[in-house]
């Protein structure tokens, strides 16, 4: 009996698989039943202790009738994926979790399975599905960020008396991801143009000019322990290298001298307070134990201190975030400058932004401004690929802000959350669906339903840029977040699907292909789960790898 195109060979079998995995145990959801019935011909060891029996009637030959065994019907794909869930929900170590699961056939319009798929789960960075959807209707697969560089002054001989002033619209592309590995390229431009006017000294500053995003540089309901940390850095219209500062610390070459530290991209900001010292690479015995190294900011965000100690030979490699976002742009643009022979000999110091500025203002020159050049983004495609592979968080956030802005004229926040809930609500979404705080899914405060998931999977299917949306994201076993996921299963290779992971939190949802070529839609959220991540996981990748080895047939399961 084979289970509808499945990798192994009987129902007992995919329990056995289940079971191994520590998913399953034998509730009797699927029972197989093989009834075997038979006829003996000839005595026994029993019959001889009998009396003799009196001679039967010949009765002509007759040729023996085989009664067949009793049929059972294989199972179906609905039944199958029932039983997971259901022995899913009945395992001991899920007795305090949540547990959302939708799988759709969109071309039939028939649910395969639905548990709880109307409740709301925290999606963590399934909320990125959301955000690339929004984008790609409202921005369209074309959009270009642009980024004026202008000129404020008038130029006597080689030197530039005035500003350079640089008004930002959210490019997430100025890094070394998205810049061949060097983010600062996307500056080589600004540096061509001014020696090509002969200038090499300007006297004035380098400004961040309008307010493209005004308000919070972070996002509601975030974590404040985690603004120290790359992944939860500041957003604001001027980002350079998705916010994040790569601190390199060596030990000195004696104990109880400073470590030595270099920071990048930029080297010259932020400021660097240097406390921690080299210590032994033996502890004494009873000695207390040594200050582990710590890198923090101080409590303005201005300065970034290193603390602790650090062993003799020893070295480390920290990633913090850019608190000041603008700041660091300014900063890595003139380091660029300054390497290509122009100087700026007006100290840095942290702009202010252009108050009560027009959406118009905020992001473009005012008339009789010299424009030097202006920096475009790369394609559209690369930046959502760059958002949605490896589930960076800044690029979801200014995706957010961007589509707000061109949605509606004002890149805050708010009129990101009211255009993103007109946006779902094309696509049947209704605020009992999702609560859509932020891009990115850090927000505490953000909830969907997997329903709601699936719909936007479906629109993106239809849509005309359903291709783009669809290889932009991660695909078992070969890339992204899932990667080292289901590698050697049907999946890889089919599934294309977003995670997501925050404390408590862990999501699947994205496209699968069956066995015979038939699409299907799946969201799967867990919550509140006190076991290890890895285990939501196996339940997932069970799932996902059933659906790659499963064939549907020709009608809708029934």
């Amino acid at each position: 009996m084979r289970v509808l195109g499945l990798g192994l060979a009987t129902c007992s079998e995919l329990w056995a698989v289940g079971c191994g995995l520590g998913l399953i145990r034998r509730t009797g959801a699927i029972v197989a039943l093989v009834v075997s019935v038979g006829c003996a011909r000839g005595g026994s060891s029993a019959q001889a202790s009998l009396p003799p029996r009196r001679p039967e009637p010949v009765a002509p030959t007759m040729t023996p009738v085989v009664m067949p065994a009793a049929v059972v019907p294989s199972p179906t794909v609905r039944e199958v994926l029932r039983g997971i869930a259901d022995s899913v929900l009945a395992s001991p170590m899920w007795r305090n979790a949540r547990w959302g699961m939708l799988v759709v056939d969109p071309v039939r319009g028939d649910t395969l399975l639905s548990h709880d798929a109307d409740r709301l789960f925290m999606p963590a960075s399934n909320q990125k599905l959301l955000t690339g959807a929004i984008a790609l209707q409202v921005l369209g697969p074309t959009y270009e960020w642009r980024t004026p560089v202008v000129l404020r002054g008038r130029k006597q001989g080689k030197t530039f008396v005035g500003d350079v002033l640089v008004y930002g619209s959210g490019d997430p592309s100025i890094s070394h991801a998205l810049r061949g590995g060097d983010a600062s390229i996307a500056f080589a431009q600004v540096s061509s143009a001014l020696k090509e006017r002969g200038i090499t000294r300007i006297t004035g500053r380098i400004l961040p000019a309008g307010d493209a995003f005004p308000g919070a540089t972070t996002g509601f309901g975030w974590a404040w322990d985690d603004f120290d940390a790359g992944y939860s850095a500041a957003i604001d219209e001027l980002m350079y290298n998705e916010g994040e500062l790569y601190v390199q610390v060596r030990a000195a070459t004696r104990v109880g001298k400073p470590v030595l530290v270099q920071t990048l991209p930029t080297r010259s900001y932020p400021e660097v307070v240097v406390r921690a010292t080299t210590r032994d690479t033996v502890v004494p015995v009873g000695a207390p134990r040594p200050a582990r190294l710590e890198i923090a900011y101080d409590s303005i965000g201005q300065r970034l201190v290193v603390d602790g100690t650090l062993a003799l030979g020893d070295s480390a490699r920290v990633t913090v975030a850019y608190r000041h976002p603008a700041d660091a742009f300014v900063a890595a643009l003139r380091e660029r400058l300054a390497d290509s022979g122009i100087v700026v000999s007006s100290p840095s110091r942290p702009a202010a932004k252009m108050q009560g500025a027009t959406p118009a203002e905020a992001i473009s020159p005012k008339a009789g401004d010299d424009t030097l050049v202006v920096i475009m983004s790369a394609p559209f495609a690369d930046v959502l690929r760059r958002m949605q592979k490896p589930s960076q968080n800044q690029i979801a956030e200014l995706l957010f802000r961007t589509s707000a802005l061109v949605g509606t004229g004002f890149g805050r926040a708010d009129s990101a959350q009211v255009l993103g809930a007109r946006t779902l609500a094309l696509w049947g979404i209704t605020s009992q669906d999702v609560a859509y705080r932020d891009g990115s899914g850090l927000s505490r405060h953000d909830y969907l339903t997997p329903r709601a998931v699936v719909r936007v999977l479906d629109a993106m299917r239809k849509s005309p840029w359903g291709a783009m949306f669809y290889e932009t994201l991660p695909v078992a076993g070969v890339d992204g977040t899932i990667a080292n996921r289901m590698r050697g299963t049907p999946a890889a290779g089919n599934v294309h699907a977003k995670t997501g992971t925050l404390d408590k939190a862990r999501s699947l949802s994205g496209y699968v292909t069956t066995a015979d070529g038939q699409p299907l839609l799946f969201s799967m959220l867990a919550n509140n789960f006190s076991v290890p991540t890895r285990e939501v996981e196996r339940v997932q990748d069970l799932v996902a790898t059933y659906l790659a080895s499963v064939n549907l047939g020709g009608a809708p399961q029934r």
